[in-house]
């Protein structure tokens, strides 16, 4: 009886564990952040105000809880505040930058998929290899590649392809090479995972049946990859949509993402309780495609029993 009470308090400890990993790293700095975007700005510190004082029993809380607003979302909300510009333009580039993603890296993980296994995994430390290198390194990279006297326009002009250097930096187009650049492993790995279990035996099959190479992706391959698509544009759109260092160093003055935004309202403002009401309202709009896909993976899950 004790050693079946011990594996049932081991078994409750398990399932427990991610869960008490998500209450701290997760749900009780999101209800600080969120919290601090209920208050107001002042000059003291922290900056802002209420502070929950418990001196006073149920009073002290209460007198807490009135003194909170929703002030900071109504100006966030605001469409004259610029802040709605910077999601919409945040949202578009995350957006075209993840279909960007897939159109370069779909060939990449097929090939890879259908290499030889001996070099597989040669080829997915290829894929990993950018990892060991500072991310803000490389980013700094692409301003000597991209710059008017850089790599790129002095290759351009000695093949003769340009007379004039190409204004690149600075643009929105360099920020579209930064984001493709920097998350390219995550959508070839996943893709790479979904395409390498598919069973090449439904290529064969539909070959014998007539079936042409391109219809043949088109029917098989391509539906039976889409977890890796999802799995893929989720974890380069998330990221994407809040990037800082690549709109900084590589975008112009008129690129505008929320991450930028988000960093100047807390370092230049000093305002912590708008850039946490930007910061919350920032994931609800990332909770929607994560929802979505839990919802597709769902379905899926529901289809195959």
């Amino acid at each position: 009886m004790a050693l079946a009470g011990e594996k049932g308090l081991g078994r409750y400890f398990v399932v427990a564990l991610p869960y008490l990993w998500l209450l701290a790293l997760f749900l009780a700095p999101f209800l600080i952040v969120f919290k601090i975007s209920l208050s107001q700005d002042v000059l003291a510190m922290p900056p802002y105000e209420p502070l929950l004082d418990l001196s006073n029993g149920w009073e002290g809380f209460t007198a807490f809880l009135s003194e909170l607003s929703f002030e900071n979302y109504a100006f966030v909300l605001d469409y004259q505040n610029g802040f709605i510009e910077a999601y919409a333009s945040s949202l578009i580039i995350a957006g075209i930058s993840t279909v960007l993603l897939l159109l370069v890296g779909y060939p990449i993980a097929y090939a890879m998929a259908r290499a030889p296994r001996s070099i597989q995994p040669t080829l997915v430390m290829l894929v990993i290899l950018p990892f060991w290198t500072s991310f803000l390194i490389r980013v700094y990279a692409w301003i000597g590649i991209l710059s008017r006297e850089g790599l790129l326009n002095h290759a351009l002009s000695w093949l003769g392809v340009i007379d004039q250097p190409l204004e690149i930096l600075n643009t929105d187009i360099a920020v579209y090479i930064g984001i493709v650049y920097s998350y390219l492993p995550f959508m070839v790995l996943p893709l790479y995972a979904a395409l390498e279990k598919m069973d090449d035996t439904l290529l064969e099959a539909a070959e014998d049946l007539g079936c042409p190479p391109w219809k043949a992706f088109w029917t098989i391959t391509f539906p039976l990859s889409l977890p890796g698509v999802a799995a893929g544009a989720l974890l380069c759109f998330i990221p994407a949509m809040g990037e800082f260092v690549i709109p900084d160093l590589l975008g112009g003055s008129d690129t505008v993402m929320i991450g930028k935004v988000l960093w100047t309202e807390f370092t230049v403002n000093r305002s912590w309780t708008v850039s946490s009401a930007v910061a919350v309202l920032l994931l609800l709009v990332l909770v929607i495609p994560i929802v979505i896909y839990q919802n597709m993976q769902q379905r899926q899950l529901e289809a195959e029993k």
